[in-house]
């Protein structure tokens, strides 16, 4: 079963150079481990993740100009994450005020780079009811 992400969670990108961390802003009654649990309004606007260090997908416009400037050579730059769409789940999500928790098997896509979000670490270990 997957777990609740909460605040402090890890998160990966395939052309990030870096982890990057989420912070919860949409809700801070449901916790997990004395630590808000992140729903699917977790999203808007990505100002809640951190940048992923580097980005080396040449679908970002930065990366693919300064590739072509270094004639070809791959030139990553920073990360510019910001969301395609909303938080792809496998199954069932428990709620949060009404809200669909993101989990730790959640998802999400970047609109620049095009890569795939993933959760590494969800922030909490254990879920007690």
């Amino acid at each position: 079963m997957a777990l609740a992400v909460a605040a402090g969670a890890v998160l990966t990108c395939p052309f990030g150079s870096a982890p990057g961390q989420l912070m919860v802003t949409s809700q801070y009654k449901v916790l997990a481990e004395g630590r808000p649990v992140a729903t699917f309004r977790d999203n808007v606007g990505m100002v809640n993740i951190t940048g992923f260090g580097l980005c080396t997908s040449l679908a970002n416009p930065q990366v693919a100009a300064a590739t072509a400037a270094a004639l070809g050579v791959l030139t990553p730059q920073p990360c510019m994450f910001q969301p395609a769409g909303t938080w792809v789940w496998p199954g069932a999500m428990p709620l949060a005020g009404g809200v669909p928790c993101v989990c730790s098997d959640s998802k999400i896509m970047c609109a620049v780079g095009m890569g795939l979000l993933s959760v590494v670490n969800p922030g909490q270990t254990k879920v007690v009811v």
